[in-house]
């Protein structure tokens, strides 16, 4: 080993730096970090709790890349020494020091692939069951759950918009906000149609059962958006509250149901406590399935273009999870797969994103 090559480890660091514009967030760490001491600033305490997040994530990031940088200068000065010196258990040391710090940047260097308009956006998640009565409703919760418990991994926040149990067993549909930096580009992977292949536990025979549910991800946009919604294009209900909530929730006709009549997309809110609040929320909702819309046409035309075939989004699954006769999780996109379903299902899913950001960006 020699200087030159942690020289060039420090040189792509930097370059990294600058591609993730750590300046820039280095200074919106210090407005926002400003805006929470301000005296009035829990007033509103669920806007409070996601800017004291970002903060949070913020400095995280910068403190990451920071060390980093400091710790691949200091193996420069410590090998320029131990190479004067001679000293070969020093320069042994060092060499075991620098492999932990490419591997430690490897990882960090995921975020390149995150440079999509949105990726930085809070992610609005929704899961429908597909046809096939409890086993796909069970299905849906398990999905459910993979998906809550990779965002807990990420130290997301989790807010729970909608949620249909179903008649016998699992979930009709849920309908979730993951608020978090990078959160709509760590979980555009999991939009599609997934499979799973499993003994049913809803057969007294135990028979192979397949079943289907349909994860869509779209990115929250919150109040300001670039996505013009005619009034005249929507169709609003209003209607009591089913779920769980505080004093007039369901006692008064505050949940909100809106269609967007030329596409259909539905979307209904229920967990705020005024009407007003159910239907800011379902608009913003809808306004972000609507760019999502807009994005996959976009991406379906340049890989027609590129000569790739392009499926209809129910047409075919974009992973399979099969527990028997085998076990296995695969891919269809990127062919990527793995033995062990129980770990995927259990959210470990940070092999499944990586896949795929990398197959999308080629």
């Amino acid at each position: 080993m020699d200087v030159q090559e942690i020289q060039d480890l420090e040189s792509r660091i930097q370059s990294t730096c600058t591609l993730l514009h750590i300046a820039d967030k280095r200074a919106e760490a210090a407005i926002l970090q400003k805006k929470t001491e301000s005296p009035d600033f829990w007033n509103d305490p669920h806007q409070a709790r996601i800017i004291a997040q970002n903060v949070s994530e913020l400095q995280k990031e910068i403190v990451a890349w920071d060390d980093l940088l400091a710790r691949t200068h200091e193996a420069q000065e410590l090998l320029q020494m131990a190479q004067s010196e001679n000293d070969s258990g020093m320069l042994l040391d060092i060499e075991k020091n620098v492999d932990q710090l490419r591997k430690q940047f490897s990882e960090m260097e995921f975020y390149v692939l995150l440079s999509q308009q949105y990726d930085l956006n809070d992610a609005i998640v929704s899961i429908h069951a597909g046809a096939g009565g409890a086993d796909a409703q069970d299905w849906t919760e398990m999905l459910y759950r993979m998906i809550t418990r990779f965002a807990e991994r990420k130290q997301f926040h989790i807010e729970v918009v909608d949620y249909s149990r179903g008649q016998e067993a699992g979930v009709k549909n849920a309908l979730i906000r993951i608020h978090g930096r990078y959160a709509y580009g760590h979980l555009r992977s999991e939009h599609g149609v997934h499979r799973l292949v499993r003994q049913s536990p809803f057969n007294a025979d135990a028979l192979r059962q397949t079943s289907f549910a349909m994860i869509e991800v779209v990115p929250d946009l919150g109040e300001v958006s670039d996505i013009e919604v005619p009034e005249s294009d929507l169709r609003i209900d209003v209607f009591r509250s089913g779920g769980k909530g505080g004093q007039s929730v369901n006692t008064t006709d505050s949940a909100v149901r809106i269609v967007h009549i030329p596409t259909g997309i539905t979307v209904v809110c229920q967990n705020e406590k005024s009407q007003h609040q159910n239907k800011a929320s379902a608009l913003s909702i809808l306004k972000g399935r609507l760019l999502k819309k807009r994005l996959d046409e976009q991406d379906a035309e340049r890989r027609r273009l590129r000569g790739e075939h392009v499926s209809a989004e129910w047409g075919s699954q974009i992973r399979s999870y099969v527990l028997h006769p085998y076990k296995m999780v695969k891919d269809h996109r990127t062919h990527f797969e793995v033995s062990d379903p129980d770990r995927i299902l259990d959210g470990d899913l940070q092999e499944f994103v990586e896949s795929y950001l990398r197959w999308s960006a080629e």
